[in-house]
């Protein structure tokens, strides 16, 4: 089977190649890319005023499978990442069972080979039961398929124990990704320190809390040697911390989420709880500061942390609503808004969601060049529409997004040369299987 991608604008990260081109595809592969290449016998699929990217690539997300489906499955999980451009996910430990054994790992394999339609790449915990007591056995879990380890959630505050991790992955060549919140500081706050959660009367989350996290994860990725990602970081303090360190040659990433780069604390008033999350949404001058970050390459990464969940969890006080949003399929949009203000050039923002994610996890894609696998997405760049949540495809619909205006409609995703979405938006249906 041959297809060939024809009239696009094709922009491909790695190489700074931004043009018109066309793409063939062979066997799930892509073979050629040029100008005009022959169509006979292959399906033409016309993206003429469109942009033909990598496919986006979210290293954060969660899917809630095992134990909690009547959140998220793997198949609609999936079906969410498919509509938002999205060719592969990394889905955190935190399910029920959480995944600390091989036999989890195995379930996520085969349910994702049975019922996704993106790849689906297991992370294992750092620590049985997410507990932050024992280590799991991530040799085995590593070679079980699991591409990185975190305590997502939770961060692991024995920094001995932390340390021992480091030391035990590092041979594996995998990171640790690490949710860098000191709980020790945060006294049960939820929401950002502050006027804001001042004048709502709601307890506050100092910055310091993250802050002091990360500088520790850092030093012991100095210390070392061992590659740590830091998970959605939201403060100013956090980015000086990172580019400090990257300068000097410490093995350290990050990501941001887009609803970190968008919204600020203001978003809580009214006690929105779907403006409630973890970290919490901070100040203009930390979103300020993260476009500083995205701009100078200090933050690698942009992803989600897609985190579904019932509507009763979520319409409840303040105090006791769930945190977390699902952002799979808003996630493109809300970073073009980041191109429409020249924060970043559109070639960045792809890079930021598709090549930098690969090469954070050491995945393949996030690439259109020749032998790569055909994971691409094609979007209309200028195309407006509606966020409406009760169109979502993910089984959840907690968002702080439901009827904004955003640019960029995805219009196909393609997973080793298959069509795994197709249309206009959020209407559009996503096919089963890979």
């Amino acid at each position: 089977m041959k297809t060939v991608i024809k009239n696009g604008r094709v922009v491909d990260p790695g190489p700074g190649r931004d043009e018109s081109l066309d793409i063939l595809i062979e066997d799930g592969v892509i073979s050629r890319v040029a100008s005009s290449l022959p169509d006979a016998g292959a399906e033409v699929i016309d993206a003429r005023g469109m942009v033909v990217a990598p496919g986006l690539i979210d290293i954060h997300v969660h899917f809630r499978d095992p134990g909690q489906e009547y959140k998220e499955t793997i198949a609609t999980g999936t079906r969410a990442a498919a509509a938002g451009g999205f060719t592969a996910v990394a889905c955190m430990p935190n399910t029920a069972p959480v995944n600390d054994t091989l036999a989890v790992t195995e379930y996520i394999k085969n349910r994702a080979a049975a019922d996704g339609c993106v790849r689906v790449y297991p992370v294992g915990a750092i620590t049985k039961g997410l507990k932050g007591e024992t280590l799991t056995e991530m040799g085995e879990l590593s070679t079980g398929g699991c591409v990185a380890f975190s305590d997502d959630g939770k961060w692991v505050a024995d920094g001995d124990l932390m340390r021992r991790a480091l030391e035990y992955v590092r041979p594996f060549g995998v990171p640790l990704l690490t949710h860098a919140e000191d709980t020790s500081l945060t006294a049960g706050g939820v929401m950002n320190e502050g006027f804001v959660a001042t004048d709502l009367g709601l307890r506050g989350i100092p910055w310091v809390a993250e802050n002091a996290a990360v500088y520790r994860d850092v030093m012991l990725a100095a210390l070392t040697g061992a590659r740590v990602h830091v998970c959605h970081i939201s403060t100013l303090g956090s980015v000086e911390i990172l580019r400090s360190a990257k300068k000097a040659g410490i093995p350290v990433t990050c990501e941001v989420t887009p609803h970190h780069f968008t919204l600020t604390e203001e978003a809580v008033r009214g006690y929105n709880t779907q403006a409630k999350m973890s970290p919490p949404l901070r100040t203009s001058e930390d979103i300020e500061a993260l476009h500083r970050g995205l701009q100078d390459g200090t933050i690698d990464v942009i992803a989600t942390d897609h985190a579904p969940h019932h509507g009763d969890e979520k319409n409840v006080e303040f105090n006791l609503a769930h945190n977390g949003i699902v952002g799979l399929e808003t996630a493109l949009s809300l970073t073009l808004r980041l191109v429409e203000k020249k924060i970043l050039t559109l070639s960045q923002a792809l890079s930021k969601m598709s090549l930098e994610p690969a090469r954070a996890l050491s995945l393949p894609g996030g690439e259109l060049r020749e032998g790569a696998p055909a994971d691409i997405v094609i979007f209309d760049l200028e195309r407006k529409w509606i966020v409406d949540p009760r169109r979502f495809h993910s089984k959840s619909r907690n968002t702080p997004f439901g009827g904004w205006e955003l640019k960029g409609v995805v219009h196909r995703t393609l997973v080793a040369g298959k069509t795994v979405f197709s249309g206009s938006g959020a209407t559009a249906s996503c096919s089963e299987g890979k």
